[in-house]
């Protein structure tokens, strides 16, 4: 192992680790990641290109082995092609549960849920809602909460994953701004 290796592998997750080492195209893996953390996701060649700094040339092979392997599907809007998941696929849920690995929503959510009072809903809001991988989860949690628990959780969650939690209670889902994805 190099010492590169190690130093990228010391920071990931076991989870992430394993993700980042089966997809070694960091375009694939920013596909997968932005399609697959909100399948509501829609986006086209030239959208996704400037979005992850990459060319088109390497986003549009990423984006025809995607759509070759039947995760996503591509539609032609006008003179764009539209690019968005494939529920259908068997691998559908798999990759999502994978991609909520990886980004630790899994482990957030079981934490949060076991101890902080009476959750009723729970979401992703911002930059991970629009399917960007950015370095900070922001959820809007909905219920009577212990305020001081969900903070002290969430700092600890944000360690063990590697990503900065911002978290805000409210009392009713109506606040929740747009664009969100329900994860409770």
């Amino acid at each position: 192992m190099t010492g590169r290796s190690r130093f990228r592998s010391s920071f990931l997750t076991p989870s992430s680790a394993i993700l980042t080492t089966l997809i070694t195209s960091k375009t694939r893996l920013k596909l997968l990641l932005k399609f697959f953390t909100n399948p509501q996701i829609q986006g086209h060649l030239r959208g996704l290109a400037e979005e992850f700094g990459d060319s088109t040339n390497s986003v549009r092979l990423e984006l025809n082995k995607l759509e070759e392997a039947g995760l996503l599907v591509a539609r032609t809007e006008g003179q764009k092609v539209v690019y968005e998941v494939n529920k259908s696929n068997p691998f559908y849920s798999d990759l999502v549960g994978m991609v909520s690995k990886f980004l630790g929503f899994d482990v957030l959510v079981a934490q949060i849920l076991e101890q902080v009072g009476n959750l009723e809903e729970a979401y992703v809001v911002g930059d991970y809602a629009r399917g960007v991988d950015s370095g900070t989860i922001s959820v809007v949690l909905v219920g009577d909460l212990n305020e001081e628990r969900v903070h002290e959780l969430c700092a600890r969650v944000s360690t063990k994953i590697n990503r900065t939690v911002s978290v805000s209670i409210t009392a009713n889902a109506e606040s929740v701004a747009l664009p969100f994805l329900q994860i409770v």
